[in-house]
């Protein structure tokens, strides 16, 4: 019968979830007195399983799997983000979709709105992870708006707020038109092909007329030492003197609709060509409002024309400089992006709908020196994909001091990274942090819980509904109507859903007294590295300030999935890989050990079908094993309670102890690809390929066999945890269905135990008989006779391997092996590291097989002698790039080992 795959998965995961097998106290029976916590990055509500949050659920499920099997208390803590900016745009085009904007509803129906739908459809993505066969405590589930992690992020904000690392004022923010202030790492910066427009800027009469130089025939001359950009010509002025020369200088700019809001003129003190205008005014094109020509050594002189347009209110940079200098501020666009007073006739427009409007009007008038193609880094809002803008907003902002603690503990080594290098990434932004500006535009979230009275007082407040001011005792007061960030609750993860700040609230179901000592900290993280500065840094600093420790020992962070080509998947591109088509497709099991055997520390991973149908044939592979050792048996005892008396058993007992040994160093180290890579090699070459066909000259060691493969299937759990229960069950013919124990709360294997851990002579010996039978085989294929029975082939090797002569016979297919002390004449012989084999030539035509040899040896010699002219070719080795150069070498190498090998068979052929 076939193996179902999905039949088994959907079943056996209803019976693991039903008995409590996902829950801390599932393995009771093997408790060894120790902890492990790893938190779920909560993925957002609105989401669906995509091919990170598989590669980032699988290796923490391995983690988990292992160590509840190794006897650990575990807590994978499952749960959901509200996803603040994502879910009220959901709940917002579905309104709109229905002619109802939010604003008709009022807040407290649009949240209403938003918990209807969050609870209709923000289980699917359960759902489809419960599909890749994760082991989460679903029974502990959170959501960053329940009730208890509501109460902790108001303690979480009234504790900052108290200790003044909470505050509140007008700061330059990122400003999305559409769902308001964001953070820096919510900003995506991406290249963009647009133009850069050089615009005229005249100089004010009474900045000119004095000049010393300015006039007559020196009039021209003198204008290109203003930067190249001072001019004289006869243009229409915004003085409205349009018939008159006047002097101008140029400015460029990728956001001409800003400059109504300039308030100056900046130029760098050291540049000489430019002294003379410090302090003398220009006019704003159209507008004729004078701003002044400051000196600022911010100002890069080899930069376009070594002049800048200052707009303090629009630009991060200018901002700075607006505070140096004490500029006015002026605001040109409304928290939608729509133009005002300050833009003249313009008001009302779009900001990025007015910019086509506004240049034709300057190009129209003469105040357009230029236009460019430019390509810049342009910053998009991370939800929406709106540009975002710098824009002076009164908000509420988390001071960086608060890093300033788990800065220290990191480099003290309270927390590791994997891999290494990820804590310069850490220490370089942490350094840098700036103020975490918190307030969201938002309905949907954690309501900031700041009150402001009628008295002119403020507080915050750990009550969700204060009845009256603290100060005043009334009760008109009203609560800020912003929302916190969402990275504030995640930052709380570790934290809040072990109980911190919850209150009462769901005490004894989703959290319980213990959990704070027995799992915090968190033993370790597992995400990609793409979220080290939104979520993880949070969580260090946040978790940091509140309980003194930081929330994990270690930090595994894995590297992006691309596709086969290393390319970034993205739905334009049409490379964008289903998870839930792939189990569907192939297998959860087969899924995941794909991204296990492909995840490699400090790589990224490169998912393709072909590495999927890899893993499918593995699963073949030890199926059909499993097939031919119940062919022999209708069940196998457990390996601890099996004696291993065969040499067969004993040699692969040692082999499976060697694999044992590996495995849990490479998960202990986070080395999931090499822990995954070293059962494959286990499974398919060493049994399946080698014991399995030994055991057919050996059928006492099929009892054994078949108890080290049951315990391989433990080994295997973690990564395949369906198909390793199945064939646990069948190879010990019981049934998980009746009632069986699951092989996942059983003991994880333990290299040695009560048999011996590695036996090294059993292993030279049948390292030998291999050896010996491989180079038969070579042997056999240099006359033709490669499938071929033969009578007898003569093997010469210092170890007596007559004891293991009937394996040697079968595999190699002789009738008989003689072994041999001398060269025996008359043979083809093929000479390996420790045995050489021979083959009588009697009764061969050694003449085709010459005439393929040499042809095979000049053709081998054309491709060195290619290859060693490329490589010895200087100019050749200068330009060509290095994978070139290493794939050349290495077909180098090849060649001559195969050249060697063909001389060595023919000069075998014709000394007989």
């Amino acid at each position: 019968m076939a193996y179902e795959a999905g039949q088994i998965e959907s079943k056996y995961y209803k019976i693991w979830e039903e008995r409590g097998h996902f829950e801390t106290d599932a393995n009771a029976d093997i408790a060894n007195g120790k902890s492990f916590c790893i938190m779920m990055p909560p993925p957002n509500v609105t989401g669906v399983l995509h091919i990170g949050h598989a590669l980032t659920f699988t290796l923490q499920d391995i983690m988990t799997r292992y160590k509840r099997m190794d006897g650990f208390k575990t807590l994978w803590q499952p749960g959901l983000d509200h996803a603040g900016i994502a879910t009220q745009n959901v709940v917002e085009k579905q309104l709109l979709a229905q002619g109802i904007k939010k604003e008709e509803l009022g807040r407290e129906k649009f949240l209403e709105r938003v918990w209807e739908w969050k609870e209709k459809s923000g289980g699917q993505i359960v759902y489809q992870m419960r599909r890749l066969g994760i082991s989460p405590a679903w029974s502990r589930e959170r959501f960053t708006m329940d009730e208890g992690l509501k109460n902790a992020v108001r303690e979480a904000f009234c504790n900052l707020y108290e200790a003044g690392l909470i505050v509140r004022g007008n700061y330059m923010v990122n400003w999305c038109t559409h769902d308001g202030a964001l953070s820096d790492v919510e900003v995506e910066h991406k290249a963009n092909k647009g133009k850069l427009y050089h615009l005229r800027y005249f100089l004010c009469e009474n900045s000119y007329s004095n000049h010393s130089q300015i006039g007559g025939e020196a009039d021209l001359g003198v204008a290109q030492n203003f930067a190249g950009a001072v001019n004289n010509c006869e243009q229409n002025s915004s003085s409205a003197k349009d018939a008159r020369k006047r002097p101008y200088i140029v400015v460029a700019t990728t956001r001409p609709e800003t400059y109504f809001g300039d308030t100056a003129v900046m130029v760098n003190p050291n540049d000489e060509r430019y002294k003379d205008l410090i302090g003398k005014f220009v006019e704003l094109p159209l507008l004729g409002r004078k701003i002044k020509i400051i000196a600022d050594e911010h100002v890069d002189m080899s930069f376009g024309t070594g002049v800048v347009k200052v707009t303090p209110a629009h630009d991060t940079n200018d901002y700075e400089v607006g505070n140096r200098h004490n500029l006015e501020f002026i605001t040109i666009f409304d928290e939608k992006g729509i133009l005002n007073e300050h833009c003249g006739e313009f008001k009302g427009l779009e900001r990025l709908e007015a910019r086509d409007e506004i240049i034709k009007k300057l190009e129209n008038k003469g105040f357009v020196e230029k236009i460019e193609d430019y390509e810049n880094q342009v910053g998009y809002c991370y939800r929406c994909k709106n540009v975002v803008e710098p824009y002076i907003s009164k908000q509420w902002f988390v001071k960086s001091e608060i890093a300033k603690d788990a800065i220290e503990r990191v480099n003290k080594g309270q927390s590791e990274f994997y891999p290494s290098h990820w804590i310069n990434s850490f220490n370089a932004w942490m350094r840098e942090l700036k103020d975490w500006c918190i307030s969201r535009q938002l309905w949907w979230g954690h309501q900031i819980p700041v009150f402001y009275c009628e008295c002119g007082h403020e507080w915050a407040d750990r009550c969700e509904k204060p009845s009256k001011c603290p100060k005043c005792g009334g009760a008109n007061f009203s609560q800020d109507p912003d929302v916190l960030d969402t990275w504030f609750s995640s930052g709380l993860w570790p934290i809040s859903t072990l109980g911190w700040g919850n209150g009462a609230a769901l005490k004894g179901s989703k959290w319980f007294d213990t959990d704070l000592k027995e799992f915090y900290p968190n033993s370790m993280l597992i995400t990609g590295f793409d979220i080290l500065f939104f979520w993880v840094a949070r969580m260090m600093f946040q978790s940091s300030q509140a309980v003194g420790k930081l929330p994990f020992k270690d930090i595994y962070l894995h590297a992006l999935v691309k596709d086969k080509d290393g390319k970034k998947m993205s739905k334009s591109s049409g490379n964008v890989v289903d998870p839930l088509e792939k189990i569907d497709e192939f297998s959860a099991d087969i899924l995941r050990f794909t991204l296990t055997m492909l995840c490699v520390q400090g790589r990224d991973i490169r998912m393709s079908d072909e590495a999927m149908v890899i893993s499918r044939n593995f699963t073949n592979k030890i199926y059909n094993a499993s097939r031919f050792l119940l062919m022999n048996a209708n069940s196998f005892a457990d390996l601890e309670q099996s004696e291993v008396k065969t040499p067969l058993g004993a040699y692969l007992l040692s082999r499976f102890n060697a694999c044992v040994a590996e495995v849990r160093k490479n998960i202990d180290e986070y080395r999931f690809n090499d822990a995954a890579s070293a059962i494959y090699r286990f499974l398919w070459n060493e049994f399946c390929d080698w014991g399995i066909e030994l055991s057919k000259a050996d059928k006492s060691a099929v009892a054994e066999l078949g108890s080290i493969f049951k315990e391989s299937m433990k080994l295997l759990h973690p990564f395949m945890p369906f198909i390793s229960e199945h064939l646990w069950h069948e190879m010990s013919g019981t049934s998980l269905e009746s009632g069986a124990k699951s092989v996942m709360i059983m003991r994880y294997p333990v290299a040695g135990g009560q048999n011996e851990s590695q036996n090294e002579k059993i292993e030279k010996l049948f390292n030998l008989v291999i050896e010996s039978i491989v180079s038969i085989r070579r042997a056999k294929a240099v006359v033709d006779l490669g499938n071929a029975k033969i009578a007898k082939a003569f093997l010469r090797s210092n170890t007596d391997l007559s004891e293991f002569s009937h394996f040697i016979k079968l595999l190699a297919k002789c009738e008989n092996v003689e072994f041999i002390s001398e060269i025996k004449a008359g043979c083809v012989r093929d000479v390996s590291q420790n045995v050489e084999s021979f083959i009588e030539l009697a009764g061969i035509d050694t003449a085709p097989i010459l005439k393929r040899l040499n042809a095979q040896k000049t053709k081998l010699e054309k491709e060195i002698a290619k290859l060693g002219t490329m490589l010895s070719n200087e100019k050749f080795v200068a330009n060509a790039p290095a994978d070139v150069l290493a794939t050349n070498k290495e077909a180098l190498q090849i060649a001559a080992s195969k050249l060697e090998k063909v001389s060595s068979e023919i000069e075998s052929l014709e000394n007989v």
